[in-house]
């Protein structure tokens, strides 16, 4: 049994099973059980299943009648909708935070990203995927929109259970994401307008979307040509 004490029970059920999707110890399709979740949490089906109904609300797990409830499967068209929200919304809030960022922040940045390019001889998508994210998060979390902000967040939350995914399908994006940080960090340092800030940050996520449709489709690519 897992001791899990911070938060209502409610809460660290979420916390719980977030995190076992995140990382992908529970992957796409799997079945959450909740008589077993809460024996494993030492608590009763309730709270596991606001939480598991919360999870659906952001769309990590699927909820179907007489089968229960499993990992949201990767869905192409909400992967893609998710990706030019987040293109959009990030790339408006990098720009605004950007006269916020002072040389530590950008430091920091690029530290990790320097990790990020490190880390490209060994290939590790999930660890590859967090420093991702916490090279971004450098970037974005200044914003001072908050309702911007919050979309952020919610894009980034939808994309958690398939990140991983995107770089496990096409590793080879995960060299261009790096040198396309190294330009945002010059454009930032540079002092360029916010529009190119924003529009540099926005590409840099469509680029992603649309290297990770190519690879599940590479019949179009070649139609194409």
């Amino acid at each position: 049994m897992t001791t899990v004490r911070e938060g209502s029970k409610s809460e660290q059920a979420y916390t719980w099973l977030r995190e076992r999707i995140s990382s992908h110890r529970y992957g796409p399709g799997y079945r959450l059980v909740l008589g077993t979740i809460a024996e494993d949490l030492g608590m009763s089906v309730v709270p596991v299943r606001e939480a598991i109904r919360r999870l659906e609300a952001e769309g990590l797990v699927t909820y179907e009648r007489n089968v229960g409830a499993h990992v949201s499967l990767v869905d192409e068209g909400e992967y893609a909708h998710t990706m030019q929200t987040l293109g959009l919304v990030e790339g408006a809030a990098t720009a605004l935070s950007a006269p916020l960022l002072d040389e530590g922040a950008l430091e920091r940045a690029e530290e990790i990203n320097e990790r990020m390019l490190r880390l490209l001889d060994h290939f590790d998508a999930h660890r590859f995927t967090e420093l991702n994210r916490d090279f971004h998060s450098v970037l974005y979390e200044p914003c001072p929109n908050p309702h911007i902000l919050d979309l952020v967040h919610r894009g980034w939350g939808r994309l958690s259970g398939i990140r991983d995914t995107t770089f496990a399908f096409v590793p080879g994006r995960a060299r261009h994401s790096v040198e396309e940080h190294a330009h945002i960090l010059e454009l930032i340092r540079s002092g360029a307008d916010a529009l190119t800030i924003e529009l540099a940050a926005r590409d840099h996520r469509w680029r992603t979307m649309d290297a990770f449709l190519a690879s599940r489709h590479p019949d179009r690519e070649e139609e194409g040509r």
